[in-house]
């Protein structure tokens, strides 16, 4: 049963150290950032002032992700989760699930009080820079789960990852109206801004779309290769 293999994944999780630092390091470092950017931040983008953060944050959410689904490529942890559930399709559907559940939880969570310490932001857009935030975070989390599953490899992942969210977030990101802007981070952070140069939502879409391509190829690798 699927539920049942969610709930061993989610047990599984919980047992680990590290994938939950990462998320609390996701909300302290989300909301620390938006705190200081935030300050005296009348002109400009309030909005994407007001979360600036999560261009820190994601890291985290990254790392979460990463290395959840990395346990299972080590020590023969995945021929043991085979073993309880051998339909490799479901298992890795309630692998993934188990990682963006949390994801999803702490990332509204970290949106909802990001949006109570900036200031001028309209509730409007706040609500919606918030629930993006949440959003953005768990597209994000999916496309390292899902390349974590390509690579067999949690250091490899935040090897590619990292540096490119940092290189398209702080070096690209100024390139507006370039195929930068359908990054997967350029685009799902359309959201946090008061006047993106992409629809909010389509931008969300965007990342979805890069997610989605990598847990495809990510589930296919799994079925394909030995544990």
């Amino acid at each position: 049963m699927y539920v049942s293999a969610l709930h061993a994944e989610w047990l599984k999780i919980r047992t680990l150290r590290s994938p939950f630092v990462a998320l609390g390091a996701l909300c302290l470092t989300t909301v620390a950032f938006s705190a200081l950017a935030g300050q005296g931040a009348s002109d400009g983008d309030p909005l994407f002032a007001a979360f600036f953060g999560i261009s820190f944050g994601q890291i985290a959410a990254v790392s979460f992700a990463a290395t959840a689904m990395a346990a299972e490529f080590r020590d023969g942890a995945l021929r043991t989760s085979l073993a309880a559930v051998p339909d490799r399709t479901r298992w890795f559907a309630a692998k993934v699930t188990a990682i963006a559940g949390p994801v999803l939880a702490v990332g509204l969570l970290t949106g909802a009080v990001t949006l109570l310490t900036g200031d001028g932001v309209g509730w409007g857009e706040g609500v919606r820079g918030a629930v993006g935030c949440g959003i953005y975070l768990t597209l994000m989390a999916l496309l390292a789960a899902g390349l974590t599953a390509v690579l067999r490899s949690g250091v490899a992942t935040l090897g590619i990852v990292v540096p490119f969210l940092l290189i398209v977030s702080f070096v690209v990101g100024d390139m507006s109206g370039t195929a930068a802007d359908w990054f997967p981070d350029r685009a799902g952070q359309a959201v946090l801004h008061s006047e993106p140069d992409v629809d909010p939502w389509a931008g969300l879409l965007v990342t979805a779309l890069w997610s989605a391509a990598a847990l495809g190829v990510g589930g296919w690798r799994v079925r394909r290769r030995d544990a």
